[in-house]
């Protein structure tokens, strides 16, 4: 039986269409260039991050995010990035007696904003804050120690097989791989994405399932 669902963040609950509007906006090219370029990369199993490296190339990721931030460019989200299903699919798992939580790869920023937005979840981390980011198994160690149950009653759900469904599965948690966002869909088909406990296509599709599992 399933006690906690931790839930990834960008193209999990939040359109990454804000993100990567905003890098365009930074790097002076149009929202389109910035689009195509970050899907060609995920298309070849690059980082997406080398979107940004091919329009500037030899920059600094992280430098280029203090620059932003002293610009006044900071990350930023609010409601209209969530996913229309995601408020809705957390109550009816917290209504059922799960534990829900959310972690991924993000910055101090995406944390912050995350919990201005006072979710009906338990727990927000991001892997800044622990120090450790996906597919580092020391992420998946740490999801285990903070949502209660024992491994195998955790549930990790993300839409990157290789970020989220196999590290996850190696580290004991059950697995759910959500076909949305450009990764999810490019990657629906994989072995990867098969060898998941749980796939869906929508949030509210996933606890549809979880319900009738437990």
């Amino acid at each position: 039986m399933i006690k906690a669902v931790v839930c990834d963040i960008g193209e999990t609950l939040t359109s990454d269409t804000r993100y990567w509007s905003d890098w365009a906006r930074w790097l002076g090219v149009p929202a389109h260039t910035m689009s195509a370029l970050v899907g060609a990369v995920v298309a070849e199993g690059r980082d997406n991050a080398d979107a940004i490296r091919i329009l500037k190339p030899g920059c600094d990721i992280g430098a280029e995010w203090r620059a932003r931030r002293a610009a006044g460019a900071d990350e930023y989200l609010d409601e209209t990035d969530l996913y229309p299903d995601v408020r809705p699919a957390f109550q009816r798992l917290r209504d059922q007696g799960l534990w829900v939580g959310v972690a991924g790869n993000q910055n101090l920023r995406a944390g912050e904003c995350l919990r201005a937005l006072n979710l009906p979840v338990d727990g927000i981390a991001t892997s800044a804050e622990w120090g450790a980011a996906k597919p580092n198994p020391a992420f998946f160690a740490r999801i285990a120690e903070w949502a209660p149950g024992e491994p195998h009653q955790i549930l990790y759900v993300g839409d990157h097989p290789a970020n989220d469904v196999v590290p996850a599965a190696a580290a004991g948690l059950r697995t759910a791989h959500l076909c949305r966002g450009p990764i999810g869909h490019l990657t629906g088909g994989s072995p990867e994405a098969a060898a998941a406990d749980y796939r869906a296509t929508s949030l509210e599709d996933l606890v549809g399932q979880i319900t009738a599992a437990n």
